[in-house]
C-alpha cells in the first residue's frame, strides 16, 4: 500500500499495460468465491442427497445475500481511486475504513435477521422435509461469516482503488486453499457433519477478512490515517451504494424472471437454462475483470484532474471488451459439442441448449461493451445512472422475456430476451458515456 504515483502519459500501450496487470489477478479473485461452492458441494455431496440439497439451499441464499451488497467493493473502488488520482493517499484509505466499517455495520444487521428466521427463510424456499434441518443448520452458522465476507468486499475495493488486485488474488487463493482444508478435517475427520462444512466456511472467510485488515490498517498508519469509525463517512458511503444496490436487485430481477419463464417452459428447457446459466456467469468473470480494471483506472484519471486521459482510457478499454467478447463468443461455439456433455447426457435437454447456446455466443461482443463500460460510469461514481438505466432495462425485459411461453420460440428466444436484455443496456451506457456527464475530475464527485 504505498503511495500510488500520478497517472503517466496515456498511450494505448500503457493503458494496455495497467489493464493487464489489473484485470489478469482480479479475474483470479473473482473465481474464488464460486469454488468456495464447489468444494463445499464436493465435500457435503459424499454426506449424502439430502445434506447435498440442504447445501445448494443456504448457499444460494448466502450467495444472493453476499451478491446484493457487493456495491461495498464497487463503490468503494471508486471512492479511494480518485483520492490516489488526486494524491491523497491519508484520505483514500480513511474513505476505504467507512467502507469497512459500513460492511461491519450491515453484516450485524444481516445476522440479526437470519439467525431467528432461518427455519421460515428454508422453508419459503420450498426444501423438502429432509433437506431443510440440514439447510437451516448450514444457513445459521453460515451467517456468522456473512460480516467477513462483507469486509472482504470492502476491502478489496480498498485495495482496488489503490490500483493493487494482486493482494486480492493472494488472499483468494489461501482463502481458498483453507477452505478445503477445513471442510474436509471438520465434516470427516471431526464428524461435524454439514456443520463442519459451515465452520470451516466461517473460518476460513474471518481470516480472509483478518488479512485484508491487517493490510488496511498497516497502510493506515503508515499515512495518519484514522481508522475510528465516523458517522459522516460511513452515511456518505452509504448513500454512494444504494444506487448500485438499485442496480444490482434489478439484475438479480432480471436473472430471477428469466429463470421462471424457462421454468415454465418444462422440465427440458429449465434444465438447458441452468446449465447455459452457469457458462454465462462463467463469461462473465473474464468481462468483469476488465470492468474492475476500468473502476480502478477512470476514478484514477478523474481524480488526477486528468479528463482526456479518462476518455482515452475507457476508449482503449471499449476495444478491450469488444475485442474479448469475439473471443469469448468463438470458443462458445467451437466448445458447444464439447461443454454440454460435461453436464448432461439428455439429448433433449442438449438439442434444447444447442440453439440457445448461439445467442450467448452472438451476444459476447455487446457483453464486453456493456461491463467495460459499466465499470467506467462505475470508477466515475455515476452509481444514479447506472441504477436508472437498469431500471429501464428491468422494463424492458420482464414484458418481452414473459411473453416468451405465448409466442413460442422456446429457451433459444428467451436467450434472444436477454441479447435484447444487453443491447438495452449497452444502449443506455453509451448514450451516456459520450454525452461525457460521467467526467467529473476531482477527488469527489
Amino acid at each position: 500500500m504505498s503511495q500510488a504515483p500520478a497517472p503517466p502519459k496515456a498511450t494505448p500501450r500503457r493503458h494496455d499495460r495497467e489493464i493487464v496487470a489489473l484485470a489478469l489477478p482480479a479475474f483470479g479473485a473473482l473465481i474464488a468465491e464460486p469454488l468456495f461452492v464447489m468444494a463445499d458441494s464436493a465435500i457435503v455431496g459424499h454426506l449424502g442427497t439430502a445434506q447435498l440439497a440442504g447445501l445448494g439451499i443456504a448457499s444460494a441464499l448466502l450467495t444472493t445475500a453476499v451478491s446484493v451488497f457487493v456495491f461495498l467493493a464497487y463503490a468503494t473502488t471508486a471512492a479511494v481511486a480518485r483520492r490516489v488520482g488526486a494524491g491523497d493517499l491519508q484520505a483514500a484509505i480513511r474513505q476505504g475504513m467507512d467502507g469497512i466499517w459500513l460492511a461491519l455495520l450491515i453484516g450485524g444487521a444481516v445476522i440479526a435477521v437470519v439467525l431467528p428466521l432461518a427455519p421460515g427463510i428454508v422453508d419459503l424456499f420450498g426444501a423438502s422435509t429432509t433437506a431443510a434441518p440440514y439447510a437451516t443448520t448450514y444457513l445459521r452458522i453460515s451467517s456468522l461469516g456473512i460480516p467477513a465476507m462483507l469486509v472482504v468486499l470492502a476491502s478489496t475495493g480498498v485495495l482496488r482503488g489503490l490500483q493493487d488486485t494482486r493482494t486480492p488474488l493472494y488472499v483468494a487463493i489461501a482463502g481458498f486453499i483453507a477452505n478445503g482444508a477445513l471442510n474436509g478435517g471438520l465434516v470427516y475427520g471431526a464428524g461435524l457433519g454439514i456443520a463442519g462444512s459451515a465452520w470451516g466456511t466461517v473460518i476460513a472467510q474471518c481470516a480472509m477478512a483478518a488479512v485484508y485488515l491487517t493490510v488496511v490498517v498497516r497502510g493506515a498508519r503508515r499515512h495518519g490515517a484514522s481508522l475510528r469509525p465516523d458517522a459522516a463517512g460511513i452515511r456518505a458511503s452509504a448513500q454512494a451504494g444504494v444506487p448500485l444496490l438499485v442496480r444490482t436487485l434489478s439484475l438479480r430481477a432480471i436473472l430471477m424472471i428469466a429463470t421462471a419463464v424457462a421454468a415454465r417452459l418444462g422440465d427440458a428447457d429449465i434444465a438447458a437454462h441452468q446449465i447455459i446459466l452457469s457458462l454465462w456467469s462463467l463469461l462473465a468473470f473474464a468481462l468483469d475483470a476488465i470492468a474492475i480494471a476500468g473502476q480502478a483506472i477512470i476514478g484514477r484519471y478523474l481524480g488526477a484532474g486528468d479528463a482526456q486521459g479518462a476518455r482515452e482510457a475507457c476508449r482503449r478499454m471499449i476495444q478491450w471488451g469488444i475485442a474479448t467478447g469475439i473471443v469469448l463468443g468463438l470458443l462458445v461455439v467451437v466448445s458447444r459439442p464439447l461443454f454440454l456433455p460435461l453436464f448432461t447426457s439428455d439429448s433433449a435437454v442438449t438439442d434444447t441448449a444447442l440453439p440457445a447456446l448461439l445467442m450467448v455466443a452472438l451476444s459476447q461482443p455487446i457483453c464486453g461493451i456493456v461491463f467495460v463500460l459499466d465499470g467506467v460510469l462505475m470508477g466515475a461514481g455515476d452509481g444514479p445512472y447506472l441504477a436508472w438505466a437498469m431500471v429501464v432495462t428491468l422494463a424492458v425485459f420482464t414484458p418481452v422475456a414473459l411473453l416468451v411461453p405465448t409466442f413460442g420460440g422456446g429457451l433459444t428466444a428467451l436467450w434472444a430476451a436477454m441479447m435484447l436484455m444487453m443491447a438495452v443496456r449497452m444502449l443506455t451506457l453509451w448514450l451516456r458515456t459520450r454525452s461525457g456527464r460521467w467526467i467529473v475530475t476531482g477527488a469527489t464527485r
